[in-house]
């Protein structure tokens, strides 16, 4: 299961788990683009075991209404929480969360819980995490205080806290899965030419900016392999809580790091879900 998954390093991902023989259920929000999607991976798979159910990561309500489209799998293997999006200026989810936090974390956050009871069906079910270096820009780390930026928005700053909580999700899961089997790991894709900002949620700078890396960006197969690995490598098998970089394991900014944040974020994320229910 990916979140995404009709571009970049979400695609690719998918493209290559599909030729060994995976079942692939991607959760897009665009239904028009996620079809092309699965016509394009059936089509250089060879796999007919592709498809593509709604889920907007902005909408709380329909985080759960994909995991309820869910039930008739009675197991999952591999869980990729790989959408995300960058915002140059302030915008908030249906529930009035700040939109960067609110989709890069709260929403794949809500979407692992509701699938517990299927990744513990398995003897070793993964869960991957697409953070980023970006993370590195959260100095001091998660204001939690300030979550709803509610002073001046910098695009930088949230979108580097919303991955850091991706890094800080993946250890937290360990904790939760300890002792079952499941797995959960972090991983930046590298600096990578993707459809990334680039639906219209960026302008001026910000665009300049993404548009100029078209220049030096690795390729979405290359951004892939770390997700890849993380997904269906053996010795990715019994390894659990690690940020990844270039199928190694990398190294978190220790500024960023303070402790009992593992724990904030899970306090955090809960009260969210259970006020927005």
């Amino acid at each position: 299961m990916l979140t995404g998954g009709n571009t970049g390093i979400g695609f690719e991902t998918a493209l290559e788990l599909a030729r060994r023989g995976d079942r692939i259920v991607l959760g897009c929000r665009n239904q028009t683009k996620a079809d092309a999607a699965v016509d394009e991976l059936r089509r250089r798979s060879g796999s007919d075991a592709i498809e593509s159910r709604p889920l907007d990561l902005a909408d709380l309500a329909s985080v759960r209404a994909f995991a309820e489209s869910l039930r008739d799998l009675d197991r999952i293997d591999v869980l990729v929480n790989n959408a995300g999006l960058v915002l140059d200026h302030r915008q908030w989810t249906a529930q009035g969360v700040e939109a960067t936090v609110g989709i890069n974390h709260l929403g794949h956050y809500l979407l692992t819980e509701l699938l517990t009871d299927q990744l513990l069906a398995v003897n070793r079910a993964r869960i991957v995490n697409v953070a980023s270096v970006a993370h590195a820009g959260a100095v001091g780390g998660i204001r939690w205080d300030d979550l709803e930026r509610d002073g001046r928005y910098r695009t930088w700053r949230a979108y580097g806290e919303s991955k850091l909580a991706n890094i800080l999700h993946a250890e937290a899961l360990t904790r939760k899965f300890a002792g079952t089997g499941v797995v959960a790991n972090s991983l930046h894709p590298g600096s990578v030419h993707t459809g990334f900002g680039r639906d219209g949620d960026t302008s001026g700078l910000t665009a300049k900016v993404i548009a100029f890396g078209d220049h030096i960006l690795l390729s979405p197969e290359a951004g892939a392999r770390t997700s890849i690995f993380l997904a269906a490598d053996p010795a990715a098998d019994a390894i659990s809580g690690r940020y990844w970089y270039k199928c190694r394991r990398g190294r978190i900014a220790p500024w960023t790091r303070r402790r009992g944040d593992v724990e904030e974020l899970v306090r955090r994320s809960d009260e969210l879900v259970a006020r927005l229910a």
